[in-house]
């Protein structure tokens, strides 16, 4: 076993979790398969291998930055139930 229960119970606490005794040991069984899982994985040969952040490349799907005009106050305001000249007005929020 990789793991034990102590250790199950110590990141329990930790993470402030309150597991019942039946609740640690699936938890010690299923962090135990996770561990021996990942010592698997770490007996591949990665030699050569380059690490990615993807598994494709990837590119910028922005569009580029371009200064444009503005839709200006007037149409920003067409909808707008109150406004008072350039500014919309709303109703008081602090009493």
């Amino acid at each position: 076993m990789k793991i034990s229960r102590e250790e199950v119970e110590h990141v329990a606490r930790l993470a402030r979790l309150a597991l019942q005794p039946e609740e640690l040991e699936a938890m010690t069984g299923q962090m135990d398969a996770i561990l021996g899982y990942v010592d698997k994985l770490n007996e591949l040969d990665t030699e050569g291998i380059e690490p990615t952040a993807h598994a494709v490349p990837m590119e910028n799907a922005f569009r580029a930055d371009e200064v444009k005009p503005s839709i200006g106050i007037e149409r920003a305001q067409q909808n707008a139930p109150a406004t008072d000249g350039s500014c919309f007005k709303v109703p008081k929020v602090i009493e």
